[in-house]
């Protein structure tokens, strides 16, 4: 086995693309899809993409995405919109596999690797750090961000919404007649290939929100384009007399729906076209698309246990080379403070 790094996807071997196929089955933000898209469009300007790679022959047993730049930590090859990053590790030979990889990082011309944002049960990162534990890392962990998922276990919606506060029941009845009576409205659902067409409907509503414009339009527009193709999107768009004032872009892979983005037009907020294009889209997710998970992705907002039933973090893991000579645990600490300011 030895240690490569390749600086271009089309460096990469193919047979790559059986790793990225096993990620993709755990999330989406393992795919290979995404990856690109963030190589293209989620990179600072000083950064660049190195993939971090086992290779035993032709075939490829480990990947790690890391961005790398000039300075003397480099990154996980994600961005503010990843809600999870891992190894992409093959089945086989784990040990080995791993020993190999760990002493390649353990060359590498930097000091630390700062991975972000990691699940503190991930066997195949806990496996990492005991091989870079063996070659001189130490490592430290802090709170990144929270994750709020819904676990179906094979209930229909109605099984799940009546799971559901009272509170938000009677809000989603109560504002689903209110609008109706009052204005009228239609709900209408993009999938695959339909998605970056409607696209300009999402943006409208965005706008008109209570969000600071998209930042990244570039790359959201990468992940619509390169997730629609093989049918990963749903875009809901609900409509009032035509005009779109509610919208909501998820992904589903796997048996998993991931919640990417709700926005509403902050002029509709009493009639809460948010809450009611959310309940259209668990139904859809739920009995059609027969996802065995609901994934809100980021943040702690107070909505979400109402939807939601489990809260989960995520960590920021710092992986630093021992310093020598022994003694020098200031430089160590001077390291760590580096690696978080201002990331």
């Amino acid at each position: 086995m030895k240690f490569v790094c390749y600086a271009d996807w089309g460096e990469l071997p193919a047979s790559a693309n059986a790793l990225f196929a096993q990620g993709e089955k755990e999330s989406i933000f393992l795919s290979r899809v995404w990856f690109e898209n963030l190589a293209a469009f989620g990179l600072d300007a000083d950064q660049t993409m190195l993939l971090a790679c086992v290779m035993d022959g032709e075939r490829v047993m480990a990947i790690l995405p890391l961005a790398k730049c000039a300075g003397n930590t480099w990154y996980a090859l994600s961005h503010r919109y990843t809600p999870f990053y891992s190894l992409l590790l093959a089945d086989t030979d784990q040990p080995q596999v791993l020993d190999c990889l760990a002493r390649g990082l353990a060359q590498l011309p930097v000091d630390s690797l700062l991975l972000k944002p990691v699940a503190d049960d991930d066997g195949r990162l806990q496996d990492l750090q005991r091989a870079m534990a063996a070659v001189g890392f130490s490592f430290y962990r802090r709170f990144r961000l929270y994750n709020w998922i819904y676990r179906v276990q094979g209930q229909s919606y109605q099984d799940y919404i009546a799971s559901r506060p009272a509170r938000l029941r009677n809000t989603i009845a109560r504002k689903q007649r209110k609008l109706e009576r009052e204005h009228g409205y239609d709900i209408r659902l993009f999938c695959g290939d339909e998605v970056p067409d409607a696209m300009a409907d999402y943006y409208a509503v965005y706008d008109a929100s209570w969000k600071a414009n998209e930042q990244y339009t570039d790359l959201v527009d990468g992940m619509v384009a390169g997730f629609s193709g093989p049918g990963w999107t749903r875009l809901a768009v609900l409509y009032v007399v035509g005009k779109p004032v509610a919208a909501q872009l998820w992904f589903v892979l796997h048996g998993k729906a991931s919640i990417f983005r709700l926005s509403y037009d902050e002029a509709w907020k009493p009639w809460s076209p948010g809450s009611i294009l959310t309940a259209f889209l668990m139904a859809y997710v739920i009995d059609i698309d027969r996802v065995e998970e609901i994934d809100f992705l980021t943040g702690n907002d107070a909505y979400k246990p109402d939807w939601m039933s489990e809260r989960r973090e995520r960590f920021a893991l710092s992986c630093v080379k021992s310093v020598k000579p022994a003694g020098r645990y200031e430089q160590f600490v001077a390291r760590l403070k580096n690696m978080f300011r201002g990331r």
